[in-house]
């Protein structure tokens, strides 16, 4: 028994004698580290001679005009700033860049026209523009180098058709997973003789990434209407072209409704035929070429649903023989639960949820939380 405990008194002292040597160690080792930390360096001794002029604190100051960021806004765009989506998925980024009119416009008109687009469909907006005189506020997806296209788009509007680009505000939105960078702008952004956004430009591992990923509809309708200023917005799609003069017909027409919070003023909505070379200017135009089987209701052969409740044989049975101006053919009464109208309405009516992604059934949620 007494050489058990002799053993054990052993092994107690020799335990005790390694952590006592250990702390002295390591007591040693952060007294010499604080002493090297704190031991001040010496400063370098310049011979050189001292200036001609004395040094200023002031930045230096390019006085030169900088004419590539000048028509290039979007390349002042920090990538770090955009706000988040409540999912933190998504980066929003309010007025990428906005014409100098834009504001102005906006003041002076009733609707504003808001649309949402990807960087492979942005050039459908001139069709738009064309058509519409009031302020326009795009919404535009870009993922990794798209963003480079988005920005050669901007610089050739502001270049090349500077009358669209005054009332135009671009917005842009990016995925965490994929964000935009800046990249080079192609040639074709400053050459007026070119056409913008040429297929083939994107990387094709960007395009693989957008294949594979459901595109943030909602995000940008949301974000596209937040940045319109006026009473009341028209929310249509990119591919969606209003017929001419139609910002000024609803801006009477607006001025002189009854003032009803809770209207919204479903705009009849039809697909042409490629044999259409000639847009249809009025009513009685766009019935002719609906009775020759050149025009149907916006997605009749899609999804009837889509537009069945406006109830466009009741739009067509007055013939297009009643007043030229902006008017109310008839209520829609009748709810579908699938229903998809393009319609002005008061900026009031609810956001689109963006708990829904990617392509079709996008858009009933919100008409139908605003019925």
């Amino acid at each position: 028994m007494a050489k058990i405990r002799r053993d054990k008194l052993w092994r107690w002292r020799c335990q005790w004698s390694i952590v006592t040597i250990t702390a002295i160690v390591l007591v040693l080792y952060n007294a010499a580290a604080n002493i090297w930390l704190l031991h001040p360096q010496s400063c370098p001794v310049h011979t050189t001679s001292p200036p001609t002029e004395p040094p200023t604190c002031e930045p230096c100051v390019d006085t030169a005009a900088n004419t590539a960021v000048d028509d290039d806004p979007i390349a002042r765009l920090d990538l770090r700033l955009g706000r988040w989506d409540a999912s933190r998925s998504y980066r929003m980024f309010d007025y990428a860049t906005v014409g100098d009119m834009y504001a102005e416009v906006s003041a002076n008109r009733h609707v504003c026209l808001a649309t949402q687009s990807s960087i492979e469909r942005l050039h459908e907006l001139l069709r738009i523009a064309a058509h519409w005189t009031g302020p326009i506020s795009v919404a535009v997806f870009v993922a990794g180098d798209e963003l480079r296209l988005l920005r050669a788009f901007a610089t050739w509007l502001f270049r090349c058709q500077p009358e669209t680009y005054s009332r135009l505000a671009l917005h842009a939105a990016t995925s965490v997973e994929r964000p935009g960078t800046h990249g080079t702008v192609p040639n074709w952004a400053r050459d007026c003789d070119a056409k913008p956004l040429p297929p083939g430009e994107r990387r094709a591992d960007t395009v693989a990434w957008r294949a594979r990923h459901p595109y943030p509809q909602n995000h940008l309708r949301n974000l596209a209407r937040r940045n319109c200023h006026t009473p009341y917005v028209f929310l249509v799609d990119i591919d969606i072209v209003p017929s001419k003069g139609m910002a000024e017909s609803l801006d009477k027409f607006l001025a002189k409704a009854p003032k009803c919070p809770f209207c919204a003023y479903v705009v009849p909505t039809y697909e042409l035929d490629r044999r259409v070379a000639i847009f249809p200017s009025n009513k009685s135009e766009l019935l002719r070429l609906s009775r020759n089987k050149l025009a149907i209701p916006f997605h009749r052969k899609v999804f009837i649903y889509n537009q069945y409740a406006s109830n466009f044989s009741r739009w067509e049975a007055s013939g297009g023989n009643e007043s030229t101006e902006t008017h109310v053919s008839h209520n829609v009464t009748n709810f579908e639960l699938l229903y998809e109208p393009f319609y002005v309405a008061p900026d009031t009516v609810p956001a689109h949820d963006e708990r829904f992604l990617g392509y079709g059934f996008t858009r009933n949620t919100q008409v139908r939380m605003k019925i």
